[in-house]
């Protein structure tokens, strides 16, 4: 089993390509697909309490955990044939988003940084 973004990303490229699935990974198409699986996560909390959201029973965890599963692979295939590094690109984003959201104006603050 992979235990490594880079496993998963590999045993994700052997996964389609076994199959010949690579003429529909278009990235237009496994974005597609990617916002398909987060809606289908969303569909899991639709309706339900902040409370309610934080105390999921263990079938509704399972549940979501396979709709999580579902988002990263689809995002982990788009990012393999875009060649992003997934990892890297967020590591990059981190810094941005410290200038864009500094702590001493967004602590406790759910404002967008240009509301800040």
């Amino acid at each position: 089993m992979p235990d490594t973004l880079q496993d998963l990303s590999q045993q994700q490229r052997e996964f389609a390509q076994a199959r010949h699935w690579e003429q529909f990974h278009s990235p237009k198409n496994l974005a597609s697909a990617l916002i398909v699986e987060a809606g289908e996560l969303l569909e899991h909390f639709q309706w339900l309490t902040e409370e309610q959201s934080r105390a999921l029973p263990p079938e509704k965890l399972e549940a979501v955990g396979s709709e999580i599963a579902d988002v990263l692979l689809y995002l982990v295939q788009l990012s393999n044939v875009l060649g992003i590094d997934p990892v890297k690109a967020a590591q990059a984003k981190i810094p941005l988003n410290a200038q864009k959201y500094p702590f001493d104006r967004a602590r406790g603050s759910s404002k967008k940084y240009d509301e800040l």
